[in-house]
């Protein structure tokens, strides 16, 4: 747990259940609220009151990495019949394996929030060399732990290309707290754009999904200018709350010069989700951007601190997750402390179909009417 959100707790029917657009007739995307934090003074706005929030010079980075259907059906054990499990694709190596989470699918009524059919459970990877066999007649043989001593996530082998099979068979990955499946469609965010390759996220970039085209053109024509970076993101610890391991990005030279031009002006620098937070940092070096590409195992930690970032919209974490390390980077500890308390406490909603929260510099002279 984050020293700074000790003792929170968060009432399990906080959880977003479905997305927005399903919660009610006429609503769409952008219909969630927005905590918006500077300091520790704390304002309650929605979401389309963002472009009100933010002046011209201000630049915001985001996330165009594609969210894959990286949830498929498989059996472990080489021959017929087998324990049916659920495999979640989370990294594509550079050698042509892929790290994997192998889960149990939940059977029977519901038996927790969102604890039925279409939910998976937590299980054991491995061993090494066991076989899952995937729809298709494709299989996948399991080699060695991704970091050594644990067993969640596994280097596994397929004799298939990934990207097709997920394309035909897969579905988004979807946890417990949500109230049935959703399509593709309700994963990807409007700056999603597919990698040549196949490549993509297993979870969505989620910070960005409230955004609609709509929104994105009034930004624009406010004077926001829009930074793209590609992190794919892996599949996360829903239960063990585990850091993130390293993942691949980019960050091309058109949006190192944006960001460098905006922070010499005067402008701020809003990363749009904790994935863009970790690409663009990944790419300064004395608080100057450069184009770069490959994999991260940055973690943002309040003592490391953010020397390209001026402030973040993100969604609201459980008080174990890692990425409220990073949210204390930007924020600081009095800030995350005061805003998690008052989402609480006005009944914001957590995970990714839920709220969101802006955290925006404490001294801001030139915004009068935020």
């Amino acid at each position: 747990m984050s020293v700074a959100l000790e003792g929170l707790r968060v009432p399990e029917e906080l959880s977003a259940r479905v997305p927005a657009e399903q919660r009610g007739p006429g609503r769409g995307r952008d219909d969630v609220r927005l905590l918006v934090s500077r300091g520790t003074e704390v304002a309650h706005r929605a979401f389309r009151e963002l472009p009100g929030l933010l002046r011209a010079g201000d630049v915001l980075v985001v996330n165009t990495s594609v969210t894959l259907a990286a949830a498929v059906d498989g059996r472990l054990g080489a021959e017929p019949g087998g324990v049916p499990v659920v495999v979640h694709f989370s990294t594509r190596g550079d050698d042509g394996r892929w790290a994997v989470e192998l889960r149990e699918p939940a059977r029977g009524h519901r038996t927790g929030a969102g604890r039925g059919p279409g939910t998976t459970l937590p299980r054991p990877g491995g061993p090494a060399g066991a076989v899952v066999r995937l729809p298709g007649g494709a299989r996948l043989v399991l080699e060695e732990p991704l970091v050594p001593g644990t067993s969640r996530l596994w280097w596994a082998r397929p004799d298939t290309e990934v990207p097709g099979l997920l394309a035909r068979y897969g579905r988004p990955i979807r946890y417990g707290y949500t109230e049935r499946d959703q399509p593709p469609a309700a994963y990807q965010t409007v700056f999603a754009l597919p990698s040549p390759d196949g490549a993509g996220s297993a979870e969505m970039p989620s910070a960005g999904r409230p955004f609609t085209a709509r929104l994105v053109a009034d930004l624009v024509r406010r004077g926001v200018q829009f930074a793209p970076v590609v992190l794919h993101t892996g599949v996360a610890s829903a239960e063990v709350q585990e850091p993130p391991y390293p993942e691949r990005f980019s960050v091309p030279a058109t949006t190192a010069w944006l960001v460098n031009a905006a922070r010499a002006g005067g402008g701020r620098v809003l990363a749009v989700g904790t994935t863009a937070v970790r690409a663009l940092e990944s790419a300064g070096e004395g608080g100057v951007v450069r184009a770069a590409s490959g994999w991260t195992d940055l973690v943002v930690t309040p003592q490391r601190g953010v020397r390209v970032v001026d402030g973040l919209l993100t969604g609201l974490h459980e008080p174990e997750a890692s990425h409220l390390l990073m949210l204390e980077a930007v924020a600081g500890r009095p800030a995350l402390r005061r805003a998690y308390a008052a989402a609480v406490q006005e009944r914001y909603l957590w995970h990714e179909f839920g709220d969101v929260h802006l955290v925006l510099p404490e001294e801001d002279p030139h915004c009068a009417h935020c």
